[in-house]
């Protein structure tokens, strides 16, 4: 076997044995949890600096005029050469405690951004308009405006689906599947219209804490358990849930009525403002209204 193949053999065996390892910890939780190895980043070395500090295509051509910008040969090589150099600096290291800065933020977001860096790099060159530079001021904004990390984003996320599918469940188990649609129609528009709770589960539980039956939807305040007892309902329920939140999370429309729309009642009853607003659709045993 040529040294060529030993390496290559090599190699292919280490990234087996991570996989490998990393498939263990993910299978055995309680594993995982009592022997966590922390990772902490590097500092990166002066060669590796120089290399962030240059041009995304390289420092060997000298960047031309505004609007005279070409991609030839050598900047593609250039661009693959930096890249190279820049990919062999791991930048971690396990154990230990490490400090968070700029330089090193930026060399993670170079290493694992999900984008095409060729086609990133080839419009740094052919843009006319330089982009402003990630700083210290521009992070400090970012976390002012509102920056969540991912696990509590994924927590949001499956709190929203969960109050969303109660609400489906409690007010229209019994209904079509276009009948479930409008409702969850219904809280939606209303997250979105600046006049209810920004968010699903604060327009689902609206008022729950003022007492019996001054809610805005009844299963929530009318002192009964909320816990589902209808497993293949409350299963129809968390499907339609999550695709509801899929298109709310995009800002795509559900479609089912217009986002004008955000009072409904059944059929059974008929409350004093159901004369003061438009009625804009009946589906299954629920009338849905908008203000005038």
């Amino acid at each position: 076997m040529t040294p060529n193949r030993v390496a290559i053999g090599m190699r292919a065996a280490m990234h087996a044995f991570a996989a490998a390892a990393v498939a263990f910890l993910v299978a055995i939780p309680g594993a995982a949890s009592a022997q966590t190895l922390e990772v902490f980043p590097l500092d990166a070395p002066q060669s590796v600096a120089e290399l962030r500090s240059q041009p995304a295509l390289g420092a060997s051509v000298l960047q031309p005029e505004l609007g005279q910008r070409v991609l030839t040969p050598q900047l593609l090589a250039n661009y693959v050469e930096r890249q190279t150099a820049l990919h062999a600096f791991n930048g971690f290291r396990p154990g230990g405690a490490g400090e968070l800065t700029e330089e090193v933020l930026l060399g993670y977001i170079a290493r694992n951004s999900h984008g095409n860096g060729a086609l990133d790099a080839i419009a740094a060159v052919t843009d006319a308009a330089p982009q402003p530079g990630l700083t210290a001021s521009v992070l400090e904004q970012y976390i002012r405006d509102g920056y969540l990390p991912t696990s509590r984003r994924v927590e949001i996320a499956s709190t929203e689906r969960d109050c969303l599918a109660q609400a489906i469940y409690h007010e229209a188990r019994g209904e079509s599947a276009e009948g479930q649609l409008a409702v969850a129609n219904i809280i939606v528009n209303r997250a979105v219209s600046r006049r209810y709770p920004s968010s699903l589960c604060g327009v689902v539980y609206q008022n729950a804490d003022k007492g019996r039956y001054r809610c805005q939807f009844t299963f929530a305040c009318d002192g009964r358990a909320d816990t589902p007892t209808e497993r293949r309902a409350w299963a129809r329920s968390q499907s339609l849930a999550e695709k509801v939140y899929a298109r709310y999370a995009q800002g795509k429309s559900l479609g089912m009525l217009p986002k004008s729309a955000l009072f409904y009642h059944t059929t059974n009853v008929r409350p004093n403002w159901a004369y003061t607003y438009s009625r804009v659709a009946q589906i299954g045993a629920h009338i849905f209204y908008a203000p005038n």
